[in-house]
């Protein structure tokens, strides 16, 4: 659908834990006929043990995960693919987009309290919900200089997924890339 002359993009569904990444990640995969994956899977056990105590992560401890995150993108080639990955700081985006410089960024926007709200419901997972607050601490939001989009979580899945299409397609259309759209 918003496969441009490079073929399918490479997005990266960004933002805070309890902004719905996976699921919108998952839906514009779908969308898009794109392969997908989840960052989460990519991190090794010494990432998890450590979030599961309840103690964010450093930029040490994100480089190796950002790097295979980085790497399943560049794998992707002219297929596309979607991953789902917080990508909270510009120089953890940078990691990706050195591995897969067609990335384009949808950011999964919102208030801390329906991310800790939406965390504290989960039920099995490895992220408490005390960790949210860190993570809107460490977040820089997408400068107008890195392709994407900034879409606010509260909307409903299908109002997210026709959003990211539509900058998708129009993005494909231009015949250079230009700042990010908003």
């Amino acid at each position: 659908m918003a496969s441009g002359r490079f073929g399918t993009p490479l997005v990266v569904v960004m933002g805070v834990s309890g902004s719905g990444k996976s699921t919108v990640a998952r839906a514009l995969a779908e969308a898009l006929g794109a392969d997908h994956a989840d960052a989460d899977a990519f991190h090794d056990e010494g990432n998890l043990a450590k979030m599961r105590a309840g103690v964010p992560l450093d930029d040490a401890d994100r480089v190796p995960w950002l790097r295979a995150v980085g790497d399943w993108l560049a794998a992707r080639g002219p297929a596309g693919g979607v991953v789902a990955c917080s990508a909270l700081k510009r120089s953890y985006r940078d990691i990706l987009r050195e591995r897969g410089p067609r990335a384009w960024f949808l950011h999964l926007a919102g208030p801390p309290e329906l991310a800790a709200a939406r965390v504290g419901g989960r039920e099995g997972h490895f992220m408490p919900a005390s960790l949210v607050a860190s993570q809107y601490a460490a977040l820089e939001p997408l400068a107008e200089d890195e392709p994407g989009l900034t879409v606010g979580f509260a909307r409903p899945l299908g109002q997210i997924v026709e959003r990211a299409l539509a900058a998708l397609a129009a993005r494909a259309d231009r015949p250079e890339e230009g700042p990010a759209e908003r």
